[in-house]
Protein backbone atom coordinates (compact mmCIF):
# COMPACT_ATOMS: atom_id res chain seq x y z
CA UNK A 1 0.00 0.00 0.00
CA UNK A 2 1.27 3.64 -0.41
CA UNK A 3 1.30 6.10 2.08
CA UNK A 4 1.44 9.75 2.26
CA UNK A 5 2.73 10.19 5.24
CA UNK A 6 5.56 12.82 7.19
CA UNK A 7 9.24 12.28 7.13
CA UNK A 8 11.47 14.07 10.43
CA UNK A 9 14.39 16.23 9.07
CA UNK A 10 16.18 19.02 11.09
CA UNK A 11 18.24 18.77 13.85
CA UNK A 12 18.14 17.44 17.48
CA UNK A 13 15.11 18.84 18.77
CA UNK A 14 14.27 21.15 16.29
CA UNK A 15 11.98 18.84 14.12
CA UNK A 16 10.81 19.98 10.64
CA UNK A 17 8.43 17.20 8.49
CA UNK A 18 8.18 17.03 4.83
CA UNK A 19 5.07 15.14 3.27
CA UNK A 20 6.28 12.22 1.14
CA UNK A 21 4.53 9.42 -0.56
CA UNK A 22 6.43 6.52 0.46
CA UNK A 23 5.81 2.36 0.07
CA UNK A 24 4.18 1.78 3.94
CA UNK A 25 6.68 -1.13 4.38
CA UNK A 26 9.68 1.33 4.13
CA UNK A 27 11.45 3.26 7.01
CA UNK A 28 9.75 6.54 8.53
CA UNK A 29 12.95 8.42 7.03
CA UNK A 30 13.86 5.45 4.32
CA UNK A 31 13.12 5.28 0.51
CA UNK A 32 10.24 7.36 -1.09
CA UNK A 33 8.70 8.08 -4.17
CA UNK A 34 7.60 12.00 -4.17
CA UNK A 35 7.95 14.88 -1.95
CA UNK A 36 4.70 16.79 -1.58
CA UNK A 37 5.36 19.83 0.72
CA UNK A 38 6.67 20.13 3.86
CA UNK A 39 5.67 20.95 7.90
CA UNK A 40 7.11 23.15 10.23
CA UNK A 41 5.30 23.06 13.60
CA UNK A 42 7.85 25.10 15.36
CA UNK A 43 6.62 28.44 13.71
CA UNK A 44 4.09 31.16 14.75
CA UNK A 45 1.87 30.38 13.12
CA UNK A 46 2.15 26.48 12.07
CA UNK A 47 4.05 26.54 8.34
CA UNK A 48 2.21 23.87 6.64
CA UNK A 49 2.92 24.49 2.75
CA UNK A 50 1.52 21.66 0.15
CA UNK A 51 1.72 20.79 -3.65
CA UNK A 52 -1.90 20.45 -3.74
CA UNK A 53 -1.75 18.92 -7.68
CA UNK A 54 0.49 16.42 -6.60
CA UNK A 55 -1.52 15.57 -3.46
CA UNK A 56 -4.67 15.53 -5.47
CA UNK A 57 -2.82 12.88 -8.04
CA UNK A 58 -1.68 10.70 -5.63
CA UNK A 59 -4.95 10.56 -3.35
CA UNK A 60 -6.59 9.62 -7.05
CA UNK A 61 -4.54 6.76 -7.73
CA UNK A 62 -5.19 5.25 -3.66
CA UNK A 63 -2.66 6.56 -1.29
CA UNK A 64 -3.41 6.85 1.81
CA UNK A 65 -2.46 9.66 3.81
CA UNK A 66 -1.55 8.69 7.79
CA UNK A 67 -3.89 10.12 10.36
CA UNK A 68 -1.53 13.45 11.37
CA UNK A 69 -1.29 13.58 7.68
CA UNK A 70 -5.18 13.75 7.14
CA UNK A 71 -5.72 16.30 9.86
CA UNK A 72 -3.06 18.77 8.21
CA UNK A 73 -4.59 18.01 4.52
CA UNK A 74 -8.24 19.00 5.90
CA UNK A 75 -6.95 22.20 7.33
CA UNK A 76 -5.54 22.97 3.71
CA UNK A 77 -9.32 21.85 2.72
CA UNK A 78 -7.86 19.07 0.51
CA UNK A 79 -9.55 15.77 1.75
CA UNK A 80 -13.40 16.05 3.50
CA UNK A 81 -12.95 16.46 7.05
CA UNK A 82 -15.41 14.55 8.42
CA UNK A 83 -13.31 10.93 7.26
CA UNK A 84 -10.34 12.23 9.93
CA UNK A 85 -10.02 10.56 13.00
CA UNK A 86 -10.20 12.64 15.73
CA UNK A 87 -7.51 13.24 18.01
CA UNK A 88 -7.28 12.31 21.73
CA UNK A 89 -6.54 15.24 24.09
CA UNK A 90 -3.13 14.55 25.79
CA UNK A 91 -3.17 14.27 29.47
CA UNK A 92 -2.69 17.46 31.27
CA UNK A 93 0.91 18.09 32.96
CA UNK A 94 1.50 17.69 36.62
CA UNK A 95 2.80 21.27 37.73
CA UNK A 96 6.12 21.45 39.35
CA UNK A 97 5.71 23.69 42.64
Amino acid sequence: MVKIRLRRTGAKKQPTYRFVVADARAPRDGRFFEIVGHYNPRRDPVEVIVDEEKVKKWLRDGAQPSDTVARLLAAKGLIDPSKVKARKPRAKRAKKS
